[in-house]
């Protein structure tokens, strides 16, 4: 019998990513974790407030997501809360990935953690930095909509 699809579950989410990039292609990627890490991010422990994704070697890697090990999941094991974790992409990602971010000039950020079919995931994007002028072009725009919004619903 096969197992039915569920739907992602959000662990944790990078907002400030949306406001500090302009977002330009999306990757679903696996995440190597510790026994320990599986289960505190269950409790819903992890943060990807400060966390960066670094290519070396031919392989990607999520550096300085936070996961806050639970109390009682990780008494023999010493747990570093900060440790570089691999990201399992398919090798043509990979390449693809490595050559936008060599030559053309992007960035790669981790956009949120979730779990898709028991299985944690992370979903990074390949990234331009904005500049300030175009947050506060992004800000201006969505005043303007809200503003629009307000008028309509007050009939004009």
């Amino acid at each position: 019998m096969a197992r039915a699809e569920s739907a992602p579950r959000l662990i944790a989410e990078n907002r400030k990513a949306r406001f500090d990039y302009f977002i330009e292609d999306r990757y679903e990627a696996g995440i190597a974790l510790e026994g320990w890490e599986v289960k505190a991010m269950r409790a819903g422990r992890a943060q990807l407030r400060e966390a960066y994704i670094y290519l070396r070697g031919g392989e990607a890697f999520l550096i300085g997501a936070h996961i806050a090990p639970l109390p009682a999941a990780s008494t023999h094991v010493a747990a570093d809360p900060v440790r570089t974790r691999k990201l399992l992409l398919h090798r043509s990602q990979l390449q693809h990935l490595i050559g936008a971010v060599e030559r053309r000039g992007y960035t790669l950020v981790p956009l949120e953690l979730y779990w898709k079919n028991g299985r944690a995931k992370a979903e990074i994007a390949l990234a331009k930095g904005k500049k300030q002028h175009d947050k506060r072009a992004v800000d201006k725009e969505r005043d303007w909509q809200r503003e629009k919004a307000r008028l309509l619903r007050r009939g004009g």
